[in-house]
């Protein structure tokens, strides 16, 4: 009988031993991207507005530079925006998931071995 076999990854950038960036922030990041908005990314997630105001203040923190610019609420009402600094390190990490993804299609001998 044939079986659906298939090999998975998932790749995180540590800073400093911390989980600094990964599958999560940058789903968080594009819905910011999005949304323009903070909360209405993380509603979108099923996420908290507190763990994913802990995600954006670990990126602005840890990163070389800021990730996430916030502007406040009042009779425009708040935002949020990403800098470009964001929006490349998204880039990166796509090309990235592409190349391992490549490595793992090219060892699909292991799957035939199973």
């Amino acid at each position: 009988m044939k079986k659906d076999i298939n090999l998975l990854m998932r790749h995180w950038v540590f800073v400093d031993g911390q989980k600094f960036f990964g599958p999560g922030r940058m789903e968080l990041l594009e819905g910011i991207e999005e949304t323009g908005s903070i909360v209405k990314a993380a509603k979108a997630m099923g996420m908290s507005y507190k763990k994913a105001w802990a995600m954006v203040d670990a990126l602005n923190t840890l990163g070389s530079q800021p990730y996430v610019i916030t502007q406040k609420g009042g009779q425009q009402g708040g935002g949020a925006q990403l800098t470009d600094q964001a929006k490349q390190v998204i880039i990166a990490y796509k090309q990235l998931t592409g190349k391992l993804t490549e490595v793992l299609e090219a060892e699909k001998e292991l799957i035939k071995l199973i």
